[in-house]
């Protein structure tokens, strides 16, 4: 065995000594670096990858000439049971930690836990970074680093992580490009379809009766439960390309049906349709983008499918001021089936998730095909590495550990045996719940009919509406950054609360009835800071990552039903309680203010301390056992007792070796070894032959 080291960290930074031996030659380490985030050099064979310092010093003898032998900064692996070796660099492990702690869904607003697992594991490597370099140069000079030398190194190490971990925000390929404009177009036409029932009422098919309008708003979140459900199995059994397919063509059908329509009923069919396709695509993009894109990146994709959702809201507000008409209200209805035609043209272009195509052959060519595609990688050890990350994860967010695509029934029952996650699955339900029966969408589906005799043109009062809700998706997006789940939450449901009381007092007549427009600015703002978004957010913070899948389409399925029966009761409560018809979304509201105060935790992510403590332990796990080349799964034999005691002894063979090394009296294989000095002070042999001897006789 080589005299390699094995700390993960010590091909971060390189000492003083090769500072000044790279700096002369900079040329090359620029050609290097362009190789991309420290990668092997053209040329390098071997089967296993160098950490990227150590490239630079072997692309370079006249470097390694330069460098005196106890200098060189060594290779980082960690040893397997049967005393292989396995290489990671502190960039791989970090990535190898952001795969496995967040979930494969892209949720709007979850950036902020991205980048404190990032941050939390660039200082902790820079932590031991340093403590490795102060005793390398101590054994070295004799010399203690000061204070600021050992923070002046902490910082440049940690940002050097820090930049290469945070990469992938900045790098996006064309094939997830693509991907992103297909989901981004699923997400515009189910906020098109909310709201576009909205404004046509008065002119599409007169003489229609409440229960037959209500109805055919209402059916669009029917058919949305039924999609949730059907896309749970279809998912994981057809796969997430052909999966989006099947959501193009039902939009498609749905909106030829829609624009088509010889009377109400075929609008109601229609609705049923799209729907069906909106609760299919509220399942599919989460999951579909969140196992395209690389952990940092998934928050940011998910926050723009959520802004796609809500600008179609407002579009199909625009689109209402010249087509909201006797003549032209089908063109509005006709917008879906363009979308879709769009997505048809692009469909050639989408590609597989990896992850599916991996969890059902680890060992699948055409993943590793896609992986060199979506991350833009150049060399084989690199999309080996890159599946292995994508195994690894799936294996740790799985809820079954012989089942890396557990089943949504197994995890939901897992979910309830748990005591502790069962109490998390009640507030995120309850969450889910109060998102909709605060009567949201009665604003998005009736407020055309909410400011008639209100407003002099309730249309306008709704497309200001609309717009408004974009600009506090924005809003909510930065406050979450820095304010708690909880505050926010609060603040969303009290001023949701005022904002109901106060409409109810203006539409009474105490007030201006133009004031009404201003209440219900302030109630649609008031929501999309914290119960539009958190309930959603909150799933991905509460739970483990192997529970949010699960977690998120039981909530899409609620969120649904829920949506249904608002859409289909708000109508009679106008007619039967008029300017009181707020009055039970008020109700709502306080209820949910009592609950978030009482019951409800903070999730708003974990202490930086916290997270360094968690990333600790998981490395600690980790490299007690082999990084899995051959994708068998290992992972259940993390802190194996046998692997930690052999990796404690190779550990100690290596200090052994390098003690060796500095005494000059290392063998290298060239020397004849003399069995005479081999003996202990017992003397072996002797007594192995005395032994003999005593039995034979």
């Amino acid at each position: 065995m080589n005299g390699a080291s094995l700390s993960p960290t010590k091909s971060i930074m390189l000492s003083e000594d090769v500072d000044r031996c790279a700096a002369q030659n900079d040329d090359e380490r620029q050609r290097l670096l362009s190789n991309g985030n420290g990668r092997i050099p053209t040329g390098y064979t071997t089967s296993q990858p160098m950490p990227f310092f150590e490239q630079v010093y072997r692309s370079q003898p006249q470097m390694s000439n330069m460098i005196p032998t106890g200098q060189m900064i060594t290779k980082s692996y960690s040893v397997n049971a049967d005393g292989s070796l396995s290489y990671l660099t502190p960039l791989q492990l970090g990535r190898h930690e952001l795969y496995e702690m967040v979930p494969f869904a892209a949720v709007f607003g979850m950036q902020q836990k991205e980048r404190n697992i990032t941050k939390a594991f660039a200082n902790y490597a820079a932590d031991m970074d340093t403590l490795e370099a102060a005793q390398q140069i101590y054994n070295r000079t004799k010399r203690h680093l000061t204070a600021a030398e050992l923070s002046s190194r902490k910082h440049h190490s940690e940002l050097f992580l820090l930049e290469e971990l945070e990469v992938d925000t900045v790098v996006i390929t064309t094939p997830l490009m693509f991907a992103l404009f297909m989901a981004g177009i699923s997400q515009f036409l189910v906020g098109y379809n909310t709201s576009v029932m909205n404004s046509p009422s008065s002119v599409v098919f007169k003489g229609h009766t409440t229960f037959q309008w209500s109805l055919a708003v209402a059916v669009f979140a029917i058919g949305g439960p039924f999609g949730a459900i059907a896309a749970g199995k279809v998912v994981d059994s057809r796969g997430r390309r052909s999966s989006m397919g099947i959501v193009i063509y039902l939009f498609l059908l749905g909106s030829l049906v829609q624009t088509f329509a010889m009377d109400l009923f075929c609008i109601t069919v229609a609705r049923f349709i799209i729907g069906f396709a909106s609760g299919f695509s509220s399942v599919l993009v989460p999951i579909y983008l969140g196992e395209l894109a690389p952990p940092t990146l998934r928050g940011t994709l998910g926050t723009l499918t959520q802004f796609c959702l809500v600008i179609g809201i407002f579009v199909s507000d625009l689109l209402a001021f010249p087509f909201a008409n006797e003549q032209s209200w089908r063109i509005l209805f006709s917008v879906t089936g363009l979308g879709a035609l769009v997505q048809i043209i692009c469909y050639p272009f989408l590609i597989e998730s990896p992850r599916w195509l991996l969890s059902h052959d680890p060992k699948s060519i055409n993943a590793r095909h896609i992986i060199k595609k979506l991350r833009g990688l150049r060399y084989e050890h690199e999309v080996e590495m890159e599946a292995a990350h994508f195994i690894s994860a799936s294996h740790v967010q799985a809820c079954d550990n012989n089942d890396d695509h557990t089943s949504s029934g197994i995890a939901f029952v897992s979910m309830l045996m748990d005591k502790q996650v069962r109490r998390l699955l009640i507030c995120s339900l309850v969450l889910q719940m109060a998102q909709q029966f605060c009567g949201i969408n009665a604003v998005f589906y009736y407020s055309t009919m909410l400011f008639d005799g209100v407003l002099d043109s309730p249309l306008l009062g709704t497309t200001l509406v609309a717009g408004v809700n974009v600009l506090a998706t924005y809003a909510a997006l930065r406050l979450m950054e820095n304010t708690n789940r909880r505050t926010l939450l609060l603040w969303s449901a009290g001023g949701m609360l005022v904002s109901s009381i106060a409409l109810v007092i203006c539409l009474l007549g105490y007030f201006s009835k133009f004031s009404s427009l201003f209440w219900v600015i302030a109630y649609v703002s008031f929501f999309e800071i914290g119960l539009g978004p958190i309930p959603w957010l909150i799933v991905a913070e509460m739970f483990e990552a192997r529970y949010v899948a699960t977690a998120m389409s039981v909530s899409c399925q609620l969120n649904w039903a829920c949506n249904f029966i608002v859409g289909l009761v708000f109508p009679y409560l106008q007619e039967s309680l008029g300017a009181f018809s707020f009055v039970p979304f008020a109700a709502v509201l306080f209820m949910t203010l009592i609950f978030v105060l009482i019951f409800l935790p903070e999730t708003k992510g974990t202490t930086p301390e916290e997270l360094r403590d968690e990333i600790a332990r998981n490395l600690s796990a980790f490299l007690a056992t082999s990084h899995d080349t051959t994708y068998e799964d290992h992972s259940s034999s993390a802190g194996n007792p046998i692997d930690v005691e052999w990796r404690r002894a190779m550990d100690d063979l290596r200090r052994q070796e390098e003690l060796d090394m500095l005494r000059g009296a290392y063998n290298y294989g060239f020397q004849h070894i003399d069995l005479n000095h081999l003996a202990v002070e017992s003397d072996w042999r002797t007594y192995v032959a005395g032994e003999l001897d005593r039995i034979d006789k």
